[in-house]
């Protein structure tokens, strides 16, 4: 399966546009927002647990990256609220699911093969103002959560190893509302500006230089 798998090319998918497919397991959807692969795919994307559903027991060879949006999501006997960031590094098992329902960001296969470290961490409060943070780095990307006022610029303009952007509170530059996904090519321009009610957005550079083109 191929899904925006021209990386040299600006995506943009709102919610509007978004297509939810039934998984493998019942109770769980999810809009492929970039995928090359099947079941075992580098893939971005979108996911919904239903209350009660359950993911099989697997491993990720490639790693996941994963942003808790709303509910409750469940890793084994640990519970991770909205505003919770995982990093599950390349190997590591689990099987995941969600008693009270569940919305997921979800990133597989895209961590380095010597990532070893999982992270667990609170990156936004869902109910509340929440400061801008860096939510990991390395030598090849960084994954920062960015906090807007009203009318307020994000003051980085070029990114020259790629990035992609998931508006998370309000609303960017007039015509991205919450839970816009953007992928910016290499050696890409950009201004983001909020919205009148500010914006909050999880913004990932740095990854995509050396992504090959489909």
């Amino acid at each position: 399966m191929h899904i925006n798998t021209d990386f040299s090319q600006r995506v943009v998918i709102r919610p509007e546009e978004f297509r939810w497919t039934a998984s493998p397991l019942p109770g769980i959807e999810r809009v492929m927002l970039d995928r090359i692969g099947g079941e075992q795919a580098r893939a971005t994307s979108l996911v919904r647990y239903a209350s009660g559903s359950t993911f099989t027991a697997h491993v990720h060879p490639g790693g996941e990256e994963i942003l808790v949006l709303d509910g409750v999501f469940s890793d084994g006997d640990q519970d991770y609220p909205a505003g919770t960031y995982l990093r599950n590094p390349p190997g590591s098992a689990h099987q995941p699911s969600s008693a009270v329902g569940a919305f997921l960001f979800v990133k597989l296969m895209q961590l380095r093969p010597d990532e070893r470290q999982p992270v667990r961490l609170k990156a936004f409060d869902p109910g509340g103002p929440t400061p801008s943070q860096c939510l990991f780095e390395n030598d090849s990307e960084r994954v920062d959560l960015i906090s807007l006022n009203a009318f307020e610029e994000y003051n980085r303009t070029t990114f020259e190893a790629g990035a992609e952007v998931l508006v998370l509170k309000g609303q960017l530059s007039d015509e991205y509302p919450a839970l816009t996904w953007l992928r910016l090519p290499v050696e890409s321009h950009g201004r983001f500006r909020a919205g009148a009610s500010g914006a909050m957005f999880y913004l990932k550079s740095g990854h995509l230089r050396n992504v090959s083109h489909e």
